[in-house]
């Protein structure tokens, strides 16, 4: 079975857990720490994906990091996923529980590369258009890119609207080489 099937599957019993519980936000925090402390730190994931460290060293390694970080319901997940020797996939569970919550919370990840930071009426305007063609609540992340001269690149799901400068010479390149 794929990795992110059996990451997916774990997460959405994570999330009907945390749902039954009433901690699904500190649990959705909880996930977000792990993930970017497992982002950071390229040797935790190493060690949790090594055949050679032993179950006892990685159930220590999670038990030191998180156990006083974490919501009781989010280290038990971690004891329950070590004790079933899937601690390999811990990153994967992270960011399919990340998912599946944003799914559940009408949230829509949008991503807006420029180059120039964004003011806030942009920050404003890029938001309405995403809430308004998903119908959702939108987070949105903002890069700087110099490359791309002038104008935008807007990443919404898998759906990207490339109106950069750079993108339309490219483009007129082409026509003038044709």
């Amino acid at each position: 079975m794929s990795v992110s099937i059996v990451a997916s599957r774990y997460a959405k019993s994570l999330i009907e857990l945390a749902k039954e519980q009433n901690v699904l936000d500190t649990v959705y925090q909880d996930m977000l720490l792990f993930k970017e402390t497992a982002d950071e730190n390229r040797g935790l994931m190493l060690a949790l994906k090594s055949p050679v460290v032993r179950h006892e060293k990685k159930s220590g390694i999670l038990k030191g990091l998180f156990k006083e970080r974490v919501s009781p319901v989010s280290f038990a997940i971690f004891d329950i996923i070590t004790k079933k020797n899937r601690e390999a996939i811990l990153d994967e569970i992270a960011v399919e529980f990340i998912k599946a919550y944003n799914v559940y919370k009408g949230i829509e990840k949008a991503t807006v590369v420029t180059p120039t930071p964004l003011t806030d009426e942009l920050r404003k305007q890029f938001t309405d258009i995403v809430a308004k063609a998903t119908g959702k609540t939108v987070q949105l992340a903002e890069k700087v890119d110099n490359a791309l001269i002038g104008g935008y690149v807007l990443t919404v799901g898998d759906r990207q609207i490339d109106a950069s400068l750079r993108s339309r010479l490219n483009e007129l390149k082409l026509q003038l080489v044709n």
